[in-house]
């Protein structure tokens, strides 16, 4: 167990800067998740962690210690990839007995770790197989086992959920989930997709070209977000955004949430219809206003659908208004 500090740290490709100074102090057991865009530096900041990166500048800490010089093998640390990384010859354990071997572990203790691990995350009937004998999920599973025999002080998950299709997504991270909190190990995890973001994370670190565009809980960074970017890149269906002299003549734009929006006869504004989409237990209607702006509208199932090209009004409550001045930053 331990904690984790990022004091100003920054990175650069020769000329070209890349992470602008990234700060935050992260609890014991603690579970961060990295969220952000394809290119926004997020993979960066976790590999500077691992020490995989070099830090250009600034401190990176784990329990009190400047690991910044400190080789990848002796940061105390344990990393699960997207790849899975498996040796395909190994059986299942053997691929998670082998950095405690490495260790020089004895072979009493390897075979309780692995054994531990693999009962925690349902693999005892698998430890003889090969990976290609395993599934998506299994191997990741693997993968994860490989970590958690380590007993490192800092978990480190570069968006280990990618290669897996939707459903098995959802069924891992509330596997991910229930096991950091059942193992209580500070983790760090990279991900491009929201939705694993506000489910997992206690904290989350919204990176915006190499920016940390704001840190917080899920549900604060939901309601209250620091910048325009934040707001349209948390949350699904994104925010609306409105040129704000369409609707009070002010400078800057406005920003309201999908949910915020009802449609009425009258309203603030009007747009027209373009297509709808019926999920089941909600709608979402698409509508384009006079300026061009794209609007989604999510609905109640239970409520009418607009026709397609049909014009309609609106509506929305003052206190779901967020508005952003020029430079993008909330009012």
């Amino acid at each position: 167990m331990a904690t984790l500090k990022l004091d100003n740290v920054k990175k650069s490709f020769g000329k070209t800067d890349v992470i602008h100074g990234v700060s935050i102090d992260v609890n014991d057991g603690e579970f961060i998740v990295i969220v952000g865009p394809s290119g926004c530096g997020k993979s960066t900041l976790l590999r500077m962690v691992a020490g995989l990166e070099t830090v250009t500048s600034g401190e990176v800490q784990i329990g009190g210690k400047v690991v910044n010089d400190v080789e990848p093998m002796d940061r105390d640390i344990a990393m699960v990839f997207q790849n899975y990384a498996l040796y395909p010859h190994m059986s299942v354990f053997d691929n998670m007995a082998y950095g405690l071997k490495i260790a020089k572990v004895s072979k009493d203790e390897i075979s309780e770790r692995v054994q531990t691990a693999a009962k925690l995350l349902q693999l005892e009937p698998y430890l003889q197989r090969k990976p290609r004998e395993l599934s998506g999920g299994q191997r990741q599973r693997v993968a994860m086992g490989r970590a958690i025999v380590r007993k490192p002080a800092v978990f480190l998950f570069d968006e280990p959920l990618s290669n897996l299709d939707a459903k098995l997504r959802v069924q891992m991270r509330l596997e991910i989930k229930a096991l950091q909190r059942e193992l209580g190990v500070t983790s760090l995890y990279v991900t491009h997709d929201q939705v694993e973001a506000m489910t997992l994370a206690d904290r989350m670190i919204v990176m915006n070209a190499g920016v940390a565009d704001q840190i917080g809980a899920p549900l604060d960074v939901y309601a209250n977000p620091a910048t325009e970017f934040v707001a349209g890149f948390i949350g699904s269906p994104p925010t609306n955004f409105i040129d704000a002299s369409l609707v009070d003549g002010q400078s800057g734009r406005i920003g309201v949430r999908p949910e915020h929006i009802e449609l009425s006869d009258t309203g603030r504004i009007t747009a027209t219809v373009g297509y709808a989409e019926a999920l089941g237990a909600e709608t979402l209607v698409h509508l384009r206003a006079s300026d061009g702006s794209q609007i989604t509208v999510r609905q109640d199932a239970a409520l009418p659908i607009p026709g397609e090209g049909e014009t309609r009004g609106l509506s929305w409550a003052d206190e779901n208004i967020m508005r952003f001045d020029a430079s993008g930053l909330r009012q």
